[in-house]
């Protein structure tokens, strides 16, 4: 009996067949390939160009410009390697020549190229010119036109350049990848066009899924390219938007919703103890935030807002809510810091109306109070420390979680199962691009709080280099004496050999000399929690009027006589996190300053600091962030849970997510209907 599977001697070749039944490929090229993520032959559809040449026209060598990138054509006339006397540095060279002139080509220090190329080869180059005195290129890309090969694949068209591997050469690996279209294309499970109300007229919805593998490697036009990308980068978003989506559909479909909308006895007090109103934005939210908590199913909220918003006021609230409806509330903070703020503002709102606040670090074991009123539900403030197997929490009906972008997906879900599928509001502080968050949080409704608290003073910012630092702490030490009180933040604890970037420990004499008689205090993430907060308590009643810090102090802060803040080494901090610093500042109703003090001017570190002295709009900011800096660097791979995407970009796929996002949700619908209408069978029927 013939066998037809993968590597078989009488296989049948199918997408999932080995790299090895392919023509010229061996043990050594299929290792090669591994190397690149390139096991089967359905792996090769989806290795994306780094780029592309148009080799439909060459470029004279006498036209070459200095410093513009060409595609140039010729013979080599000369090769060799020079050897140099001192030291051993080392140039291969060869002489290109074409009907207008000669080329140059230099390679430093990889004398081995001397094996691959000698006089006589035909040979394609690309590269910027670098000098034309003579003509002249260092390591260009070059490949050989070998005699008898099928020479429409390499040049007389648009040509796909591959990110490689050593030893593997470029024209080998598009030689593999055009055959492997050739002959399989037709296996490729098609999807026809996107013919979803979003994508009316776009040409890259109009492409069927096999139409587009095709373009995005071998486009007759640039364009076909990018449409084509477009095209795969939906089929990618629409699979994660069903996985993120679908969780949320079985979530409703196997889980009751807690009764945790509360009856108002303990919020009528909570809020007319405060000296100010809540905003529209906050009531609106409030008002969501209550029918998921009496709905039919568990809620499940992201709770959105740009520095100073009152998102903490709105979880009191909901926190409220569970505790009036006698279920207990977890909070779960990143920072010890956070953490132990949290836990003294709620001890400080909840402790008159008889509600007991834990706290649970790694350093501190605090159970709540229960007092006199056993009859309410308690709330637990605490960092990773929540998440520990020995910890349980009785009746959990709300999970809150703070600074949700600094957790990973899984330890939400780890706090989300010491409860019998309680509800969840995760917070941020952090402004989110709307790609990001329809990415990381699409199975969360959104609240968003776009209202700031009135009676707020302007916070100005100002960008200022090193050498202008006296006439900052003489600006800092005017405010000083005018009453108000400072933070001056540095992106280290202690310093480091290799570089100059500032530490908190090491400027901490200078400045507290500089600012000299007012009282200066400083802390970090790494001094005794009892003493963190001793300092931070001072700080906060005015008995230290200048606070050195690091960033833990970018969330949860809340001191509205500081009004000026200097960031030295600003440009060693993100555009959200210099933000979210900046938002310590501004909290009263005086006017605030805030100062970037940076010696880098690279036009990256120029551009970013420029548009935090534009905008204190923390949406505009997050979208620049997100522009300059790209998503995997923006929140750190490990914590984002972001998916590897081959074709999606998220900088630019705005409108193929949103897209992707509504066809799914119509597709998820449809499902649940289907579903609603025909319910399982009960277990002891089936």
């Amino acid at each position: 009996m013939s066998r037809s599977g993968p590597g078989g001697p009488n296989a049948v070749p199918r997408l999932d067949s080995p790299v090895t039944i392919l023509r010229g490929v061996g043990g050594e090229r299929a290792a090669q390939m591994e190397r690149l993520g390139l096991r089967t032959v359905g792996d090769l559809f989806w290795h994306r160009p780094a780029r592309y040449e148009d080799r439909r026209k060459f470029t004279p060598i006498r036209d070459v410009l200095l410093g513009t990138p060409v595609t140039v054509c010729g013979r080599i006339v000369a090769a060799g390697n020079h050897r140099f006397r001192k030291g051993t540095k080392s140039c291969f060279e060869f002489i290109l020549e074409d009907e207008t002139a000669r080329l140059h080509c230099r390679w430093w220090n990889l004398p081995f190229l001397g094996k691959f190329y000698s006089v006589g080869n035909e040979v394609l180059v690309y590269g910027r010119p670098n000098s034309l005195r003579p003509r002249t290129m260092d390591h260009p890309e070059v490949e050989k036109i070998e005699t008898g090969e099928d020479g429409s694949v390499h040049f007389g068209r648009i040509v796909p350049v591959y990110p490689l591997t050593e030893g593997m050469p470029q024209r080998t690996l598009r030689w593999i990848i055009w055959h492997v279209i050739d002959r399989f294309l037709s296996q490729l499970p098609e999807t026809g066009p996107w013919r979803t109300p979003e994508l009316a007229g776009d040409p890259a919805g109009a492409l069927g899924r096999q139409e587009a593998v095709r373009k995005i490697h071998f486009p007759a036009e640039l364009p076909e390219a990018e449409h084509a990308r477009q095209r795969l980068a939906l089929d990618e978003l629409a699979a994660l938007q069903r996985e993120i989506q679908g969780r949320r559909l079985r979530l409703n479909l196997k889980a009751p919703g807690l009764p945790c909308g509360g009856d108002n006895r303990l919020m009528r007090p909570f809020l007319a103890g405060f000296p100010f109103k809540l905003t529209g934005a906050q009531t609106r939210v409030l008002r969501e935030i209550r029918a998921d908590l009496t709905g039919l199913h568990p809620m499940r909220r992201l709770l959105h807002g740009d520095v100073g918003s009152g998102k903490t006021l709105v979880a009191a609230c909901a926190a409220l809510m569970t505790i009036e409806s006698a279920y207990n509330v977890a909070v779960m903070a990143p920072t010890e810091l956070l953490a132990e703020q949290l836990h003294d503002v709620l001890t400080g709102v909840f402790g008159p109306l008889g509600i007991g606040v834990g706290l649970r670090t790694s350093n501190t074991r605090q159970e709540p109070d229960v007092g006199s009123k056993p009859e309410l539900g308690s709330v637990w403030v605490g960092t990773h420390a929540l998440i520990q197997k020995a910890v349980e929490f009785p009746r959990l009906g709300l999970v809150i979680i703070d600074e949700q972008h600094k957790f990973g997906v899984a330890q939400r879900e780890t706090l989300l199962r010491k409860g019998n599928f309680p509800h969840l509001l995760v917070m941020t502080a952090t402004p989110i691009p709307r790609t990001l968050g329809l990415t990381l949080y699409g199975d969360l409704d959104v609240s968003l709080l776009d209202e700031l608290p009135t009676g707020r003073g302007r916070v100005r910012t100002h960008v200022r280099t090193p050498d202008t630092l006296p006439k900052v702490w003489q600006f800092v030490a005017r405010q000083l004496e005018a009453g108000r009180q400072a933070y001056v933040v540095y992106p280290r604890v202690s310093e480091s050999e290799n570089d100059d970037v500032k530490s908190v420990t090491r400027e901490f004499e200078k400045v507290r000399d500089a600012l000299a008689p007012h009282v200066a205090a400083m802390v970090h993430g790494r001094m005794p929690s009892a003493e963190r907060m001793k300092i931070m308590d001072g700080f906060r009643e005015g008995r230290v009027q200048v606070l050195l810090a690091t960033s833990v102090i970018e969330v949860g802060v809340d001191v509205p006589n500081a009004t000026v803040m200097v960031i030295e080494n600003a440009g060693q901090f993100g555009l959200a996190q210099l933000h979210q610093l900046r938002g310590r500042i501004g909290r009263g109703s005086h006017e605030s300053h805030c100062i970037l003090v940076e010696g880098e001017r690279t036009d990256e570190a120029r551009e970013r600091l420029k548009v935090l002295a534009e905008t204190t709009d923390g949406f505009a900011i997050a979208e620049a962030d997100l522009r300059l800096r790209g998503p995997g660097e923006l929140l750190g791979r490990d914590q984002s849970g972001l998916p590897s995407f081959r074709f999606a970009d998220l900088v630019r796929d705005g409108n193929l997510l949103e897209a992707a996002r509504a066809s799914v949700r119509r597709e998820l619908a449809a499902k649940a209907a289907g579903l609603t209408a025909n319910p399982p069978a009960p277990a002891s029927a089936q």
